[in-house]
């Protein structure tokens, strides 16, 4: 990391400000030599040495000394190593949100001797730096990706060290079993305390219990970060668009009388008690000789057998049809939400028979013109997501799929350990796998982390960050 980088940091487009950043041990000398402040006058220069103060702001021009061009009048700042976000000598310059501007002041900065930044370069300094930890890395991209409030704070807990702190807290209670357990494999004759098999497994059981409590919020935790898939499906002209036009609170999905109306999956991304929403309403579910429909249908089968939530829609004005029968047998009750919808003309199908055929289900009565159940659905929906946990913002969430296997895998660690243990077998064998909990829990702060997978988790950062 002898080299210093730079990008553009803001996002693509035109706008009011776009950000150049630049870290490394040439930064401020970059900045020198294409910064002139305007106490320096106008071009023609006389390019006097300018001593940039780290931490102040500086009003001026962006001046290609080859030609003398004015590229654009910016602000400047330099921050001096270590308390920046690299901990190395960082420069951000304020251009106008011009790309034309932001192109023509980065090229001039490569050929001051900076390179172009990898992507999440800056971060992966942070990092290799000591200045956060690799989940805390992996929390600011989280940030930048978040759909709602939820998913930022979230982002912004890991991000504090909360993850960070929790993952420590169990690897030192794993670190403190495994030194006893090595001093008693490696000094038997020495004068201390022998652990026995019983207080091993005593030991192992909690810190199985702190690894669980952890992954246990993983699948809370992927539908805040990524939106939980909801489709919506039932035969044909039973209120399937008109649900997605009321939780949209829009047309967006057309609604007739007339059964086959809509021929494909309709997606649209919504907010539903601060939960992101991929809802998906599908092709009415019937026996039709239209091949576009019968497209339409597949398609409708593929979606809600990969989806989180299925939300049924039955008429409650009459009885089960052939046509329900069949939808029903494809599901699976347990993460289903059914709607008895058309309450407003008459119930005739009561929520006991539902429950005899799908007794998992939630049931909820909906005439969804008027607007009635739709509270009740989205108030259900939160409670799918959350399982009755309340949300707190100082809480500890895993969001991160690599995460979540790394728990897993340490957890599966501690079973084979305790399962050893119970079986009376070595020490030596049993040492094994605490050791391998430990490391792979040190694979989500970074402590135990190989190159390969670092690379790989930078990777998906976006340029300037």
């Amino acid at each position: 990391m002898d080299d210093t980088i730079a990008a553009v940091a803001t996002a693509p487009g035109e706008g009011g400000i776009g950000i150049i950043r630049i870290s490394g041990e040439k930064a401020a000398d970059i900045l020198g030599c294409i910064f002139v402040h305007r106490e320096q006058g106008t071009p023609p220069m006389d390019r006097q040495a300018f001593e940039f103060k780290s931490r102040c702001l500086y009003y001026g021009n962006i001046v290609d000394a080859a030609t003398s061009e004015v590229i654009d009048e910016v602000l400047a700042v330099y921050m001096k190593a270590p308390a920046t976000y690299t901990k190395e000598d960082v420069v951000e310059i304020n251009c106008h949100g011009s790309m034309i501007s932001l192109r023509k002041t980065l090229e001039l900065i490569l050929r001051h001797g900076a390179r172009l930044a990898d992507r999440g370069e800056f971060t992966k300094r942070a990092f290799l730096n000591g200045r956060i930890d690799l989940s805390q890395a992996e929390a600011v991209m989280d940030m930048i990706s978040a759909r709602t409030d939820t998913g930022f704070e979230a982002a912004v807990t890991q991000m504090e060290g909360k993850l960070s702190q929790s993952i420590k807290s169990i690897r030192d209670e794993i670190l403190q079993l495994l030194a006893h357990v090595i001093v008693n494999l490696d000094y038997p004759d020495a004068d201390i305390e022998e652990i026995t098999y019983a207080q091993l497994e005593k030991a192992l059981a909690e810190i199985r219990l702190g690894i669980a409590r952890l992954a246990e919020t993983a699948a809370t935790g992927k539908i805040i970060r990524e939106g939980l898939n909801t489709v919506i499906i039932g035969k044909p002209n039973v209120g399937k668009s008109s649900l997605m036009n009321a939780l949209v609170r829009e047309s967006r999905a057309i609604v007739t009388e007339i059964p086959g109306t809509t021929r494909d999956t309709i997606e649209e991304i919504i907010n539903i008690n601060d939960i992101p929403i991929k809802l998906i309403d599908t092709a009415g579910i019937r026996q039709t000789e239209d091949l576009i429909e019968r497209i339409g249908i597949e398609k409708s089968k593929q979606s809600f057998n990969k989806a989180d939530l299925v939300i049924l829609i039955l008429n409650a004005a009459e009885d089960l049809t052939e046509e329900d029968i069949h939808i029903i047998g494809h599901i699976k009750a347990a993460k289903t939400i059914v709607l008895l919808n058309k309450t407003d003309l008459g119930q005739f199908l009561s929520e006991e028979h539902v429950k005899g055929l799908l007794p998992d289900a939630s049931v909820i009565q909906t005439a969804i013109p008027e607007g009635k159940g739709i509270e009740a659905l989205e108030k259900e929906i939160s409670e799918f997501v959350y399982g009755g946990r309340v949300k707190q913002r100082q809480s500890v969430m895993i969001t991160n799929v690599r995460h979540k296997e790394l728990l897993e895998q340490a957890r599966s660690s501690i079973d084979d350990a305790l399962a050893m243990c119970r079986s009376g077998e070595a020490l030596d064998f049993i040492e094994v796998d605490i050791k391998r909990a430990w490391e792979l829990l040190g694979e989500i702060v970074g402590d135990t982390v190989s190159e390969d997978i670092i690379d790989e988790v930078f990777s998906r950062f976006c340029l300037g960050k």
